[in-house]
């Protein structure tokens, strides 16, 4: 369907659960309209960019896909703090009102600029021109989503992806709790999680021109090590200070490891099917999300 057409209904479905959510007013309609038609609007956040991303450059796929996941990084550090303001100002349900309202305008007016590859434009990747009339037809290299399944590299990819999305994923849901469970103040916890947020996008940066230089294994097997690092560092975690060079270490990691994804995907499968693959390999993180709390009863992992 390319992105364009799946990025507006998915933007689509987000605003609309925003929208219901300033209705809430039973607790089965929190799971119904954030769990489900939210979830089902963010879907596509990461897919469609950096499946995108993919298509469009090669030669420093690497590089893009660092500035594409940049904005996910500015969007933690905006969002908290704006929404903060609307609900200080008009309260939470004209907030949710207000941010669906912005969010549809954005995802909707963004998405029609997306083009499913080059080639829709006379272009090849990055950005060079067609010479010949054979470069109009040249053929999308890659396996399917069942040949890919067959190899042992796809498997292993999803085992790391799994288990770094565990690290990864909890600590930006309970970082803060844990840190007020420790008897540190509110708004010196929510600090901590700005400071992932502002040092992941440094990460994300650095990482994406450091895959066009260094390659992606490499990558993934330092980041894998630092966040395991890190991680046992959080457990005798007690003061402030440790939590903030937590964050700062953790989240260069964090912000690596999801730029070095897609691009990995992307070298292994080639871009034919770079889509569904790139949607499988992530689809089981925010699951360990919601275990971890609830089978250990505690935040510490």
């Amino acid at each position: 369907f390319g992105p364009r057409l799946i990025m507006a209904v998915t933007g689509s479905i987000f605003c609309l659960g925003l929208l219901l959510m300033s209705q809430m007013s039973a607790i089965w309609q929190l799971y119904l309209f954030y769990g489900v038609i939210v979830g089902i609007g963010l879907s596509s956040i990461d897919v469609i960019p950096l499946t995108t991303t993919a298509r469009w450059f090669v030669k420093r796929r690497g590089m893009m896909t660092g500035i594409v996941k940049v904005g996910t990084g500015t969007g933690q550090l905006i969002i908290p703090l704006m929404t903060s303001i609307f609900i200080a100002t008009y309260g939470w349900r004209i907030s949710y009102i207000i941010v669906g309202a912005l969010v549809f305008l954005l995802i909707i007016s963004s998405s029609q600029l997306l083009r499913r590859d080059p080639g829709q434009r006379g272009l090849l990747p990055d950005g060079d021109a067609k010479t010949t009339v054979s470069d109009l037809h040249l053929p999308e290299v890659g396996v399917s989503l069942g040949e890919a399944a067959l190899t042992r590299q796809f498997w292993m990819i999803c085992v790391i992806s799994l288990l770094i999305g565990c690290c990864a994923m909890t600590v930006v849901v309970h970082i803060v709790p844990h840190a007020t469970d420790l008897g540190i103040s509110s708004i010196a916890a929510a600090g901590i999680l700005s400071t992932i947020g502002g040092v992941s996008m440094v990460g994300r940066l650095v990482t994406g021109i450091a895959i066009d230089r260094i390659g992606n294994k490499n990558l993934m097997i330092i980041f894998f090590l630092v966040l395991i690092a890190s991680l046992l560092w959080v457990q005798v975690s007690k003061e402030l200070w440790m939590l903030y060079v937590f964050a700062a270490v953790y989240a260069f990691a964090h912000g690596g490891f999801f730029t070095v994804i897609s691009p990995m995907v992307a070298e292994l499968f080639g871009i034919s099917s770079h889509g569904v693959l790139f949607g499988r390999v992530t689809s089981a993180e925010p699951l360990e999300v919601r275990l971890v709390r609830s089978l250990r009863g505690m935040y510490l992992i």
